[in-house]
């Protein structure tokens, strides 16, 4: 499958509601992505990222349909020099690869846009070891674990923490 990474726009409101309405996603990722996902919650990320430039967060798109998001997080003071990411996929578009090659443009966006940045790290949690596989395949590496560091489902779950630093060949 092709995958490219584009601009939040307005015709993104129906695949986002439809694909980020599942709770197996949340389970995944922070408290603040909303569960259920509704059309409200929909219109408010849209609001927050349709005709932003410089863009953080982008449309993960397979073979030119919405599959997901991808985005980055700068970081400031005394982290200023490292960059988080996050991303998600719609369930119909995991166990193809798409996640894995959305990771790779993503760091391409970020060692080309900010020459400052010398890490990208990915937080996961222990229960999301396809997560773990993707960013391993993109040549990132465990750098530690943070036990029991996250509360998810009323459950404490370790927090593991990738990252990848920026080659002299970037």
């Amino acid at each position: 499958m092709q995958t490219v990474l584009r601009s939040w726009l307005s015709k993104d409101l129906e695949p986002l509601v439809q694909l980020a309405n599942n709770k197996k996603i949340w389970d995944q990722v922070r408290d603040y992505f909303p569960h259920p996902y509704t059309t409200k919650e929909a219109k408010e990320w849209l609001a927050l990222n349709v005709g932003i430039t410089p863009a953080l967060n982008f449309v993960i798109e397979a073979d030119g349909q919405f599959a997901g998001s991808i985005g980055m997080v700068p970081k400031t003071d005394v982290y200023r020099n490292n960059m988080e990411i996050g991303y998600w996929l719609g369930e119909p578009y995991w166990g193809k690869g798409i996640a894995t090659k959305a990771i790779a443009l993503m760091c391409d966006v970020i060692w080309k846009g900010y020459p400052h940045v010398n890490r990208i790290y990915a937080e996961v949690f222990e229960t999301n070891k396809a997560s773990m596989r993707v960013l391993e395949k993109n040549g990132f590496e465990m750098e530690c674990i943070r036990k029991k560091a996250v509360i998810k489902n009323n459950m404490l779950l370790d927090d593991y923490v990738w990252v990848k630093f920026r080659s002299s060949t970037s």
